[in-house]
């Protein structure tokens, strides 16, 4: 796939979106970073070949970005971003080997296990970034990035609960699903929208480590930051309006109230 072709693909989601307020000689970057996030998980979730061997050509191709000269484009993309930041391999490996995950596991017995998902499906995102930012060495915003990037992946699996089952996959824990009486995940009932909720209280808690980012990192650069765990607190604000119906619609903040967090970023 070509680069503009993933970004494409990618148009109009929260990261790159964000990713306008920060600096202008940052951005490239950051996109670069979302184009491989998004690659991954096209070869993970679209890809109608074998997936487990493309991933594996993928890994190689990282490995080339970090010892050689990779031939993928999103990857010859990306390598420059890799260079001058110094990016740790891990995060990339990550990405590729939550998608090996999804080929393989249909379901989580605990929340354990699904944040053990998130270390590798979530948290490599936030960890590039920070590497961009030359943070990734402070363990307090690492620890602080994982939370906000495993709350945003949680406020993902609470959307796309019914997308999840086409694709064969059950992100919720199974633990979770029988405190609320195992209920049906493709259709409405009150234990369902228990069980959302119940959720969506664990994202948030874990999406409030955005406070410490932003404080951290500091002026508008950290306020940028945060923008992202803002989006997913507005995201599950969505959810609570539309009464929990993942099934009609995906509920999801309109570009109205992303665009008023965004201005509220640029104007503190």
């Amino acid at each position: 796939m070509e680069v503009a072709e993933v970004a494409a693909r990618a148009a109009g989601e929260n990261f790159p979106v964000g990713s306008v307020l920060f600096p202008r000689a940052l951005r490239p970057h950051v996109r670069a970073l979302y184009c491989y996030a998004r690659l991954v998980d096209e070869l993970g979730d679209a890809y109608d070949g074998d997936r487990l061997e493309a991933l594996d050509e993928l890994e190689a191709q990282v490995v080339l970005t970090f010892e050689g000269e990779p031939t993928w484009p999103v990857l010859r993309n990306v390598q420059p971003t890799v260079r001058e930041f110094d990016l740790p391999r891990e995060p990339f490996l990550r990405l590729i080997e939550a998608n090996r995950m999804d080929q393989r596991i249909a379901e989580y017995e605990t929340w354990d296990d699904v944040k053990h998902y998130c270390v590798h499906s979530a948290d490599p995102c936030g960890r590039l970034v920070l590497g961009v930012l030359r943070k990734l060495g402070d363990p307090e915003l690492v620890a602080a990035s994982d939370s906000v990037c495993t709350g945003l992946q949680l406020v993902n699996f609470l959307q796309d609960v019914p997308r999840d089952l086409e694709l064969g996959r059950i992100y919720l824990p199974r633990e979770d699903r029988a405190r609320f009486g195992d209920p049906a995940l493709d259709r409405p009932s009150d234990e369902l929208h228990d069980l959302l909720r119940f959720e969506a209280a664990r994202a948030a808690t874990l999406l409030r480590a955005g406070d410490l980012l932003r404080a951290r990192i500091g002026g508008r650069l950290g306020r940028a930051v945060g923008l992202f765990a803002r989006g997913g607190l507005a995201a599950l604000e969505a959810l609570e309006a539309a009464n929990w119906d993942i099934f009609t619609q995906r509920p999801k903040p309109s570009r109205a109230r992303l665009a008023r967090e965004a201005a509220l970023v640029l104007v503190r």
